[in-house]
């Protein structure tokens, strides 16, 4: 029996955060995409606490119309760095969530980076 994209998905996503975590200095940039919307947030794994999130659906409510395209996931990017700057965050542990670092989540990382954020 094959498995379903999400189940491959889900299967790199373990194999991925055995070897990363996010800590209170340098925490783990996680990268969620849905069919409508691209979400990142910074999480503090050994306190267990989100300490920035950016999304393309909080940032459609601030009025901008934004698509799950690139150039979104660029804004997204480069809102996530912004927030964690204004809480003295420089770097990061990049997550990329079982996703294949290409397209959006390339894209998303680069306005990261662009930002400020190192990783």
């Amino acid at each position: 029996m094959a498995m379903t994209k999400e189940q491959a998905r889900r299967r790199r996503k373990i194999r991925i955060r055995k070897r990363i975590s996010g800590t209170a200095e340098r925490p783990r940039l996680v990268v969620f995409r849905s069919n409508k919307h691209l979400y990142a947030q910074l999480v503090d794994d050994n306190n267990g606490k989100t300490l920035a999130t950016a999304s393309t659906q909080l940032m459609a409510k601030d009025g901008e119309a934004l698509k799950p395209n690139r150039e979104s996931a660029a804004k997204v990017g480069k809102e996530i760095a912004a927030k964690a700057l204004e809480q003295k965050i420089e770097s990061v542990v990049f997550d990329r969530n079982g996703y294949i670092y290409h397209g959006k989540i390339k894209a998303l990382a680069d306005g990261a980076r662009e930002g400020g954020l190192k990783f």
